[in-house]
């Protein structure tokens, strides 16, 4: 394929829970270009405003901060100029809220458009409702619209996508970056990753190690992340007596999380469908942990469901079963052959189905058939 200019366009500049999208701006190919600034791009690759005149910052900053208006003139003008200058063949737009956004800029400069959901962009409810208007436009001018689970795919549909267009797709992870270990000598050691927040309850987690730990009271469960149910947690742990057993690292990278990672038998994760609606899509630490060889333990909530068989690969319970979590926390606790086995074949299971080598030939794909729509 000949060499084309990729724009991908992101909400945050960086964000350290997004290692899925960083493995999309390495990985994909093409002269890429990458935007960022919310749910509309206002900075461009260098860090420069997208709007270049004075007055039009003034114009955006009035109808973004005092009007609050969704659709800006101005702004759109000026990405479908940052498009024509820049000579952009093809943009991918990582979330939904980008896509429908930028939706308008792309068919001013005729540029063709992927649209890559996440998570709460097709399931929260006030997110959809938001960009109800803007997403119908989206599906009906984006070349595919690529959902990482098959729930979420339903639910794409049920907003107005296309059916033709929508690609399964989850995200994928790099093996070799997370190779199988060896867990048959392990320890009792429990790790769970990801942000303290609602659809992930780490509390639940907390409930059903305190199951463990009454059993076994060597048992060790590490959470690592932050957000706005961290206090809570900690404050649950204090409650339960299990500051011996359970420690919040707060936010890790990847080298410490890794190191967690050699260190554990168990990946405990207990998502649950939040309040708000919102949901995972296929959550990363659970491919990478699973590309490690570790035995898992979560929930059966939209993408974890493909990500892991239950009982073959690891074991899944309904959302808030905590003490069915617990019961399978026991078995991995005091099984390490077993643990082992569930271990190896989801090691097996990831490399098959959730290569990230795999999935970049994947995007490609709908990459260069979109440019060929275009010719």
């Amino acid at each position: 394929m000949e060499s084309f200019n990729l724009c991908i366009i992101k909400p945050n500049k960086d964000a350290f829970s997004e290692t899925f999208i960083q493995e999309h701006i390495n990985r994909l190919p093409g002269n890429k270009k990458v935007l960022y600034g919310g749910a509309f791009p206002v900075y461009d690759d260098e860090g420069k405003f997208l709007i270049r005149s004075k007055f039009g910052l003034l114009s955006y900053l009035i109808q973004k901060k005092i009007f609050k208006r969704q659709n800006i003139r101005v702004r759109t003008r000026a990405l479908a100029n940052y498009f024509k200058e820049q000579n952009i063949d093809i943009v991918f737009a990582e979330y939904g809220m980008v896509g429908a956004m930028v939706t308008e800029a792309c068919r001013l400069a005729n540029v063709p458009l992927i649209i890559h959901f996440h998570g709460a962009d097709a399931h929260h409810r006030d997110t959809v409702s938001q960009y109800h208007d803007l997403y119908k436009k989206a599906f009906a001018y984006a070349s595919w619209i690529i959902a990482v689970s098959g729930d979420m795919a339903e639910a794409l549909k049920q907003l107005g996508a296309p059916a033709e267009k929508i690609v399964h797709a989850s995200c994928g992870v790099d093996t070799e970056l997370f190779p199988q270990l060896d867990i048959s000598n392990s320890a009792r050691n429990f790790l769970a990753v990801g942000r303290f927040v609602e659809k992930k309850s780490p509390i639940s987690v907390v409930k059903a190690f305190k199951i463990v730990a009454n059993k076994f009271a060597d048992a060790k469960l590490w959470m690592v992340g932050e957000g706005p149910l961290f206090d809570e947690t900690k404050q649950l742990v204090h409650d339960l007596c299990l500051e011996k057993n359970v420690t919040l690292t707060g936010r890790l990278n990847t080298g410490q999380i890794k190191e967690l990672i050699q260190q554990s038998r168990c990946f405990v994760q207990h998502s649950v469908t939040a309040r708000s609606g919102d949901k995972e899509g296929t959550p990363v630490s659970i491919l990478e942990a699973g590309s490690s060889g570790l035995a898992i333990v979560s929930t059966r909530h939209t993408g974890i469901k493909e990500a892991v068989v239950d009982g073959e690969t690891g074991y899944l319970v309904n959302e808030y079963d905590i003490s069915g979590m617990a019961e399978h926390m026991i078995t991995i606790a005091d099984d390490v052959a077993l643990a082992s086995r569930l271990g190896a074949k989801e090691a097996a299971y990831i490399r098959e189905n959730y290569e990230i080598k795999n999935r970049i030939i994947t995007l490609t794909g709908l990459l260069e058939q979109a440019l060929k729509k275009k010719i």
